[in-house]
C-alpha cells in the first residue's frame, strides 16, 4: 500500500496575510493591477472572503497598505540626541517606503491612520524628549523630505517603467542624495 501524504490544512486568512499578498501584487504588477479578485486568487480564496477582514473592501485595503508602509518604529535608546533620532526615523521611513515602491502613491496621498498615526506621535515625543525645539514641526519636515526624496529615487531608478527590468527602487545615488539632504534638513531644523 502506498502512503499518501496528509493534506495540509489551508493557511487561515488574516489581515496580515491579505496585506502581504496585496503588497506582493502591487510591487510586482503595479497598484492598478491590484483587484479584489486578483488578491483572492493569490490567497486561494473567494474575493468575498477578504471582506470579512476588510469590511470596507478595496478602500480599507488601500488604507491598510498605506498604514503598513508608513508605520515605522525606532528604539530611542540607540540614538541619544534629537538629531540622531531624527536621522534614525528618516532612514527607517525611507527603507520601509523603498521596500514596497508599488504603494508609494498611497503613502503620499492617504492621511496617516491607526498605527502610522501612533508612530508619528511617538516620533514627536522622542524628539521632544531628546531636546528638539519644535518636534512637531521637525516631524512634518522630515516626513515631507522622506516622501519627496523616495518619490524622486523611485522615479530615477526606472522602477515604475513597465518595460524596465528594474527590481529594486534603491539606488546608490539616491542613498547619497538622501543622506546629503537629510544632513542639510537637520542642520536647518537645529538653527
Amino acid at each position: 500500500m502506498i502512503a499518501v501524504p496528509a493534506k495540509r490544512p489551508p493557511v487561515p486568512l488574516s489581515r496580515e496575510r491579505i496585506i502581504d499578498a496585496a503588497l506582493h501584487i502591487a510591487d510586482g504588477q503595479g497598484l492598478r493591477r491590484l483587484t479584489m479578485r486578483r488578491l483572492g486568487d493569490a490567497l486561494q480564496v473567494e474575493a468575498m472572503a477578504i471582506y470579512h477582514h476588510l469590511p470596507r473592501g478595496k478602500e480599507a485595503l488601500m488604507d491598510a497598505l498605506a498604514e503598513h508602509v508608513t508605520t515605522v518604529e525606532v528604539d530611542p535608546a540607540t540614538a541619544a540626541t534629537w538629531q540622531d533620532r531624527a536621522r534614525a526615523w528618516a532612514r527607517a521611513s525611507r527603507a520601509a517606503l523603498l521596500e514596497h515602491p508599488g504603494v508609494l502613491s498611497l503613502a503620499l496621498t492617504k492621511p496617516p491612520k491607526g498605527s502610522a498615526l501612533i508612530a508619528i506621535g511617538e516620533q514627536t515625543e522622542q524628539l521632544r524628549e531628546a531636546g528638539a525645539g519644535d518636534p512637531a514641526g521637525a516631524v512634518r519636515a522630515l516626513r515631507a523630505y522622506v516622501f519627496g526624496s523616495v518619490a524622486v529615487e523611485v522615479q530615477q531608478s526606472g522602477w515604475a517603467d513597465p518595460d524596465a527590468e528594474v527590481r529594486d527602487a534603491r539606488t546608490a545615488e539616491g542613498e547619497r542624495d538622501f543622506e546629503h539632504g537629510l544632513d542639510a534638513l537637520i542642520a536647518g531644523l537645529g538653527g
